[in-house]
């Protein structure tokens, strides 16, 4: 089912999901499931599963000298999606990126999705390779978000990339898109970035997920923002619990993003790991019961791995 027409039938209800990351290469995905198991009990509607970029590495020959060699730590995205659909009976969101991969690629992954029978995409750009300090398109890729929505749209229409192919069973995905309530860090100002979005809404995105925050005014704001310039898609809060300490210095320096001084104390006047934990536990909890008060579709939850933490935020608003 599509993620509208689960926010449809929930008449006003706000709903429960999260993501979670693929398992790097000799991983078993039996971790990945426990996980998940003990979130099923909150009957989330969907389920996100991130797509990882190419990377570097570097292999010692015999001579002594290093041969480069790409590849992903972490593949297995849309047979994982696949895993999770029968396994639990949800609906499984792949994450397709622009970076790292060709049209034709593209047009690949979206086939196999269809075969699965996956109704849903989360359509991104991607972030810079590890090496590089901007994000470079791939070559005979999508430069932008946009144009592969666009793609995905096309193929909706049954129209592939070097042919049309009469068919009465066309894929029809529903299309998310990404959001930044404090501005993506490429974007020189925050309405450069709304018509940036604005634009992936037009060229036929269904919904908007945003970026972690944790000030919940930058999110309302960003939403009366984006319905002002006639973005009228949901637009769902994506939270992410802090867990340690770093994390007061990785997030602002990954994603660009403010925290507020009120958190940024109670982390600091913490003694060990299990109380800072606590606090972004709290936090998070009291973020989700405003945003629900608001009237939100779905409270999105950023997992990266270990379960317990989101569970016992679920515990207290759903």
């Amino acid at each position: 089912m599509k993620v509208t027409d689960h926010i449809k039938n929930a008449r006003g209800k706000t709903l429960f999901s999260f993501e979670i990351v693929p398992p790097q290469k000799g991983q078993n995905i039996e971790d990945l499931y426990n996980n998940v198991d003990p979130l099923m009990e909150f009957n989330p509607p969907f389920i996100d599963v991130t797509t990882s970029r190419e990377e570097y590495v570097y292999i010692k020959k015999e001579n002594g000298l290093l041969e480069q060699k790409m590849t992903r730590m972490r593949p297995g995205t849309v047979g994982i999606c696949a895993a999770l659909k029968y396994k639990y009976d949800v609906d499984a969101i792949p994450h397709v990126l622009c970076g790292g991969f060709t049209k034709e690629e593209t047009e690949y992954v979206l086939v196999d999705c269809h075969y699965l029978g996956l109704d849903n995409i989360m359509a991104l750009r991607g972030d810079a390779m590890k090496h590089e300090p901007y994000f470079k398109p791939t070559v005979g890729g999508n430069s932008y978000a946009f144009e592969l929505v666009q793609q995905i749209k096309e193929l909706n229409k049954g129209k592939y990339l070097h042919n049309i192919i009469e068919t009465t069973n066309k894929s029809d995905f529903c299309i998310g898109v990404a959001g930044y309530p404090e501005k993506h860090l490429e974007a020189p100002n925050m309405d450069t970035d709304l018509k940036r979005l604005k634009e992936k809404v037009d060229a036929g995105a269904d919904y908007v997920v945003t970026q972690m925050f944790f000030d919940n005014k930058k999110y309302f704001d960003f939403v009366d923002r984006a319905r002002k310039i006639g973005i009228n898609v949901p637009i769902i809060p994506g939270i992410k619990p802090i867990a340690v300490q770093r994390h007061l210095q990785v997030l602002p320096q990954v994603f660009r993003l403010d925290l507020p001084e009120e958190l940024i104390n109670a982390v600091d006047n913490c003694k060990d790991s299990k109380q800072i934990r606590q606090v972004g536990i709290e936090w998070a909890i009291n973020q989700s019961k405003e945003l629900i008060s608001k009237g939100v579709p779905v409270v999105h939850f950023y997992s990266m791995g270990k379960s317990d933490n989101i569970k016992a935020i679920a515990k207290e608003i759903f």
